[in-house]
C-alpha cells in the first residue's frame, strides 16, 4: 500500500488525519448502507465498491498501526490532561 491510496481511501470515507476506530467503522456503516444496491433507493453499485476497497485499505492500515505508547503521544491525544498538568500546580487555575 502506498500513503497515496491511504489518502485516496481517506476522500471516500470523507476522513481528517485522524479518527478513531470507532468513527472509521461508523462512517463505513453510513456509506454501505447509502450505496448498497439493496439499500431501497436502489444503490450506487460503482460507488459501493469504492466504499468497500477504500475500507479495505484503511483497515489493512490500522491492522498494522504500531501504537505509540509514549508520554509525548498520551498527552496528544488528550489535551485536558496535558492542559491539567501545565496548569494545576498554579494558583491561579488549579491548587492554592
Amino acid at each position: 500500500m502506498r500513503h497515496d491510496d491511504l489518502e485516496s481511501a481517506l476522500r471516500v470515507f470523507d476522513l481528517g488525519e485522524r479518527a478513531t476506530l470507532k468513527e472509521i467503522k461508523a462512517r463505513y456503516r453510513e456509506l454501505a448502507r447509502k450505496h448498497h444496491p439493496d439499500g431501497g433507493n436502489g444503490g450506487d453499485t460503482e460507488e459501493i465498491y469504492r466504499v468497500i476497497e477504500a475500507n479495505r485499505v484503511i483497515m489493512d492500515y490500522v491492522d498494522s498501526y504500531r501504537y505509540c505508547f509514549s508520554e509525548r503521544e498520551y498527552l496528544e491525544q488528550d489535551p485536558e490532561e496535558r492542559l491539567r498538568r501545565r496548569f494545576m500546580d498554579d494558583p491561579l487555575w488549579g491548587k492554592r
